[in-house]
């Protein structure tokens, strides 16, 4: 209501703040239910058949936390930034009410509720990637491809939810507890729902809505929609299959399992080809996703096994993954958002040397670098060294398919580690280091003071993950109680002896200091050496090179060159190479231009031909549409006359 009452040049800092105040707000309500403090409220009069039912548990709570936190960062980064165009009524007034409806999706408590709750946040969340539909053609085709993403994806999880409530006394999370389905009917509804919240989490094949929609979103409302929306469809999977299901069969785990694995490898790929910045960190959500699930996948196969411990373990692993994936990448977008800001381009080929110019938005960016590289001290290098423990011990208590599954699994974990540490310190060196490759570059400047703000709390959150990753262990593991069904104290001394090799001798902080002293040692050597053969050089000729220049440099494309050569199968790029001549003489070359292009190869088989299909068929349609009365007429006519023949068939 704010955002439409009060002037323009006060409405950024109002939505802003009101929007922070939200998030810590829903911080404090999940972090009661973290807590122990679990709460129930049943409203009959705001829907007509079921009314509204809000129940907040541990598992809940978690991921409210997430979504509050990264509510203040972006909320108090978006007083200045909507500020660039981005402060009309309309755009200001959706803005908190995405995030309250985020905060709400895991706190319902009935599925009318949780239905009603998800699309309100699929709507508003739509609204915010099209605000700049004006400035960019590219923002109005992102949009169309997410709300039919999107919308396909609910249609399937309200498919699976009403025919679980079909078979259910009531639509309440209690009633659908109890409900005794059959194998089969258990499975369609795991199906129905893993596909509408894998469509949502950006699970490949169904993400094709992600790498278009988060670049196009303003910088603030992409750090929502990254670290905080997509990891609602975590949220379903795991409500669903391991609390309202009971944990169902070794199948259903095997297949989360698979989608995961291959949208961890797929992504990275994706990303590490890509010269969008924003784009980049789309991709990489992706891959994120994709390990979140492997470990979700790992906990369900080790439950189905009896294991319960080292499914609580594995689910350890991945909710401790979205905590730190959301702290981190929102770190990053709203770098990316700076870079924007200060030189309104994100093509990596076209900046460099940002870190004189912009030194607060590069130390942001490259810690948010460090952390999404799976390397120590990084934030997410405890998680994903707790998942490839699991993965790893459970090899010989998980069964046959198991046993096939968690090798590789290993692998597809090991891969993209290695993958995003080559993907992110392209980002990064390409685009924040060396010389500026650009105009844009070189008058590039550092942004408004809440924007530096929302960035320092964002990496504030990713330095304590790192560092003191236990803190949050006891929250995690309240969590996976509820989700597997063991005790708290028992996930938790597991957690913490797989923890042993991490927050012992070699603790995270310990490990930080080494690393921090040899990285000074390090540099002061290097710096010493070059000083001494620099005074030494200075005498001698440079052979007619002259100084280094912006074209000697790596640009984002050359650098992922020989990634995309080892690749070549599997992303299949696509290279263009034009050659100009000077018209007097064919044989003297004026210019060559050359271009390459990564398209989304499941994009391609996948979606083309069925969009190929759509289009043919409507304009086949089109000419049943003459605009004639009479034919009009005559299509009821004939369709009531075959619906009566059905009828009269079928008595």
């Amino acid at each position: 209501m704010s955002a439409v009452v009060v002037p323009v040049a006060i409405r950024s800092t109002v939505v802003g703040l009101g929007t922070a105040l939200a998030g810590v707000t829903g911080m404090l309500a999940g972090g009661a239910a973290l807590a122990g403090e679990s709460f129930s409220v049943a409203l009959s009069g705001l829907l007509p058949l079921s009314g509204v039912v809000f129940s907040v548990d541990a598992l809940s709570g978690l991921f409210i936390v997430v979504i509050g936190g990264v509510a203040v960062a972006a909320g108090v980064y978006g007083i200045s930034y909507a500020r660039n165009g981005l402060d009309s009524r309309p755009v200001q007034a959706v803005f908190p009410l995405f995030v309250v409806a985020m905060l709400l999706v895991p706190a319902a408590g009935s599925v009318g509720t949780f239905l009603v709750c998800w699309e309100l946040m699929a709507l508003t969340s739509l609204l915010l990637v099209v605000a700049e539909h004006w400035r960019r053609d590219e923002v109005a085709q992102a949009g169309r491809w997410y709300v039919v993403m999107t919308h396909l994806g609910f249609v399937a999880v309200l498919s699976g939810l009403l025919m679980f409530v079909a078979h259910a006394s009531g639509d309440s999370f209690p009633a659908l507890r109890e409900a005794g389905l059959s194998p089969g009917t258990a499975g369609v509804v795991f199906g129905l729902t893993l596909a509408g919240f894998a469509s949502k989490a950006g699970v490949v094949p169904l993400h094709v809505w992600l790498p278009r929609a988060h670049p196009e979103a303003p910088s603030h409302v992409s750090a929502l929609m990254s670290a905080a929306m997509v990891t609602l469809g975590v949220y379903g999977m795991v409500r669903v299959g391991f609390d309202l299901l009971g944990g169902g069969e070794r199948w259903w785990w095997l297949l989360v399992l698979g989608l995961g694995a291959v949208s961890a490898v797929y992504g990275i790929l994706q990303a590490a080809m890509s010269t969008d910045l924003k784009r980049l960190l789309g991709q990489s959500t992706t891959e994120n996703m994709g390990l979140v699930l492997v470990g979700v996948g790992a906990a369900g196969l080790f439950a189905s096994s009896g294991n319960r411990v080292l499914a609580g373990l594995a689910l350890a692993a991945a909710l401790l993954h979205v905590i730190n994936h959301a702290a981190f990448k929102t770190l990053l977008f709203l770098a990316a958002g700076s870079v924007l800001h200060g030189t309104h381009s994100r093509d990596l080929d076209e900046l460099g040397g940002l870190r004189p110019r912009m030194p607060v938005t590069t130390a942001a960016f490259g810690l948010g670098a460090l952390a999404a590289s799976a390397l120590p001290p990084g934030t997410a290098f405890v998680s994903e060294w707790l998942l490839l423990q699991a993965l790893i011990h459970g090899l010989p208590v998980s069964g046959v398919a198991a046993a096939i599954a968690m090798p590789v699994a290993v692998a597809a974990v090991a891969l993209t580690a290695g993958l995003a540490v080559a993907t992110f310190v392209k980002a990064f060196g390409v685009g924040f280091l060396a010389k500026p490759r650009s105009a844009a570059a070189e008058n590039a400047h550092e942004s408004p003071p809440s924007m530096l703000v929302g960035m320092g709390l964002a990496g504030a959150a990713c330095v304590v993950l790192a560092l003191l990753p236990t803190v949050v262990l006891p929250s995690v593991a309240s969590a996976v109680g509820i989700a597997v069904g063991t005790g708290d104290a028992a996930v938790s001394g597991a957690v913490t002896l797989q923890l042993a090799g991490v927050t012992g001798a070699l603790s995270p902080l310990m490990l930080a200091l080494a690393l921090v002293a040899g990285v000074v040692v390090v540099v002061g050597v290097v710096r010493f050496v070059a000083v001494r053969r620099a005074r030494r050089e200075a005498r001698l000729w440079d052979c007619g090179g002259g100084p280094m220049s912006a074209r000697m440099e790596y640009t984002a494309t050359s650098f992922a060159e020989p990634l995309q050569r080892v690749f070549d199968d599997v992303v299949q790029p696509e290279t263009d190479v034009d050659v100009s001549h000077h018209e007097e003489s064919r044989y003297l070359v004026q210019a060559v231009e050359y271009r390459r292009r990564v398209p989304d190869r499941i994009e391609r088989r996948l979606y083309e031909p069925v969009l190929a299909a759509v289009s043919a068929w409507g304009k086949v349609g089109r000419r049943l549409a003459t605009g004639s009365v009479h034919r009009y007429l005559g299509y009821g006519f004939y369709t009531v006359c075959a619906a009566l023949i059905l009828l009269a068939v079928t008595r």
